[in-house]
Order: C-alpha cells, then sequence, then structure tokens
C-alpha cells in the first residue's frame, strides 16, 4: 500500500516543520520581490525579449540542475506535448501579460490581482479535474473580488487624474492584461493536476516547459518586436539573472516540494503573503499611497481569500510517481 502524506496525523508535516518553513519562506520572499524587479526590466528592452532571456536562463538552469541529480533529460511524446502546453501558458501567455500590465499600473495592484489565482484554479478544477466548489469557496472569492474591486477603483481614480481619461483607460488596460495572465497561469496549473502530469519527474518537466516557453517567447517577440535587443547594464542583466535563477529555477522546485509535503492548501498560503510583501515594497519603491479605499480593500481582499483557502478540501500527497494538483502562487 503506498504511503500517504499531507493528511492529517500524528507526524504529519506541516508549513511550522522546519524542513517545510525554511523552503516556504524563501520562495514567498522570493516571489514577493519579483514584482519590483520586473518592471526594472521595463525600459529600452522589448517586453517579449525581456521574458525569453529570463527562462533561457532558467531553462538552462533546471536542466543543469536535473544533470547534476543524474535524472534522464527524455521525456514521452504525451510529455513533451504537456510541457509544451505548459510552457506556452504559464510561461509565455502568463508573462508576456504580467510584464506588460506592468506598463500601465503599479506592480502592487497586479501582485494583488494576481492573488485571486485560486478562483479560476478552483473553477477549472471543478470543469476539468472534478474537484469540489463548496459554498464558502464561493463566499470568500465574492469577498475577495469585492476587496480587489475597491482597491481597482482606488487606482483607476489615481490613474484618472493624473492623466485624464488616458490614464483611466491605461488602468483597465493594466487590470484586463492581469487577468488574462492570471488565466494563462490557471490553465497551466489545472494541466499540472492531469495524470500524465503527476507521472512526469518535477525537474525535467519544468526544464523542458521552460525551454518550449522560452522559444516561445523568442519567436514571438523576434515577430512583434525585431530581432534580439538586450541592454548591458548590470540592473537590467542582474535582473534577468535574478528572475531566472532565483525567481524560477530555484523558486519552482521549492514550491512543488512543498505542497508534497503538505498539500496545496497549506501551501497555497503562499499566495496570501506574496501580494503583501509586494503591496509593503510597492509603498516604500514606488510611492504606492494606501488610501481608505485601498486599506478596506486590501482587508476585504485577505480576509475573503483566506475563507476561500480555507474552504478547499487538501488533497492527499502520494509517494511515487503520484503528486497533487500543483497551485502555483502569484506569478512571478
Amino acid at each position: 500500500m503506498s504511503e500517504v502524506r499531507g493528511e492529517p496525523g500524528h507526524d504529519a508535516p506541516t508549513l511550522l516543520t522546519p524542513r517545510v518553513l525554511i523552503p516556504f519562506i524563501i520562495c514567498t520572499l522570493i516571489w514577493g520581490s519579483t514584482w519590483i524587479v520586473i518592471r526594472g526590466q521595463l525600459g529600452e528592452v522589448p517586453v517579449t525579449w525581456s521574458v525569453a532571456y529570463r527562462f533561457f536562463v532558467a531553462s538552462s538552469a533546471m536542466f543543469a540542475f536535473a544533470l547534476w541529480k543524474r535524472k534522464p533529460l527524455g521525456l514521452t511524446r504525451g510529455g513533451h506535448a504537456l510541457a509544451m502546453l505548459i510552457g506556452l501558458t504559464q510561461f509565455v501567455g502568463n508573462f508576456n501579460f504580467v510584464y506588460r500590465a506592468e506598463q500601465y499600473v503599479t506592480s502592487g495592484l497586479v501582485a494583488v490581482l494576481f492573488a485571486l489565482l485560486m478562483v479560476p484554479n478552483t473553477v477549472l478544477s471543478r470543469i476539468f479535474l472534478g474537484s469540489g466548489l463548496s459554498r464558502r469557496f464561493l463566499l470568500g472569492a465574492g469577498i475577495a473580488i469585492c476587496g480587489v474591486a475597491l482597491m481597482i477603483v482606488r487606482e483607476y481614480r489615481a490613474m484618472a487624474l493624473a492623466g485624464g481619461d488616458a490614464g483611466g483607460d491605461a488602468v483597465l488596460l493594466g487590470i484586463g492584461l492581469t487577468l488574462a495572465g492570471v488565466f494563462a497561469a490557471s490553465i497551466a496549473n489545472v494541466t499540472q493536476g492531469s495524470r500524465l502530469a503527476r507521472a512526469q519527474d518535477m525537474a525535467v518537466m519544468l526544464a523542458w516547459a521552460m525551454l518550449y516557453g522560452a522559444l516561445g517567447d523568442a519567436a514571438y517577440a523576434w515577430i512583434t518586436a525585431g530581432p534580439p535587443v538586450i541592454a548591458t547594464n548590470a540592473a537590467y542583466l542582474g535582473g534577468i539573472v535574478y528572475l531566472g535563477i532565483f525567481a524560477s529555477a530555484v523558486a519552482f522546485p521549492l514550491y512543488f516540494g512543498i505542497i508534497r509535503e503538505v498539500g496545496p492548501g497549506q501551501a497555497a498560503w503562499s499566495s496570501m503573503l506574496v501580494p503583501i510583501i509586494a503591496m509593503l515594497i510597492s509603498t516604500v519603491m514606488e510611492g504606492y499611497h494606501w488610501t481608505p479605499n485601498a486599506i478596506i480593500g486590501g482587508v476585504l481582499a485577505f480576509i475573503g481569500l483566506a475563507i476561500a483557502l480555507k474552504a478547499r478540501p487538501a488533497r492527499p500527497v502520494v509517494s511515487g510517481n503520484m503528486t497533487p494538483v500543483a497551485v502555483e502562487p502569484p506569478k512571478a
């Protein structure tokens, strides 16, 4: 009989277990900081090329890790198809939408909107994987959406005052791009819950998915922005390295390891903490001003998300080649 981990029990690990807590803190802090680093990538280099560079670096790091661990790098035809789907949705669609969104709204607001990732994740899991959808979840999601709406109103008014109708339109465009990124990420997350995905080695699957994503990003960049362009200043290159290695090749495996220890329910608490870190950084570095609407909206958003999170049933994590649905936190 397979050993089941992640179920409540006397020896079951929790987020406070050191081997879980330490990687949880590391990946949450990394992802909380990525939003402001992404903003530093916007400038002379087309956004699409910046995304491509990030995932070429990330893919190289993941392949190097897999080789170091002496893992076979091959995938079946179905595995390659799955890696390509994840790469195109997660590492092409999601990240291009997010990078472009930060040209119109603050990184903190983008992070808060991305905290709603659990909403499409749960709905799509219900449709395609047969997961439950409780009233408690619907209540929490509704409260969270109301809270985010208040924060959007604050951002819209501030931009409208600064730039008239054009400023308000920019906010709406930024919000729309962010929500498109959320939906793309959700498709990738739910795809990772399939039986085929569970049979793949994590590091090898991520390496190929990131490579397919980088190739897709490069093709899209060449079509829309022309031949490769890169900045040679230390800030830009350092940002590419940080986002490619730490925020991608390091953080994703850490997070999926947490899921295998305690299940996606407890691991998803990072999706609550990442936006808080991002908003605090945005307050210090981007001058984000917390109006009463923004404060109330933020509180409502996180109360609602906490309610929705508690409503999600924990999935057992089974040793061997069976892994739970991988629910990724706010995209970074």
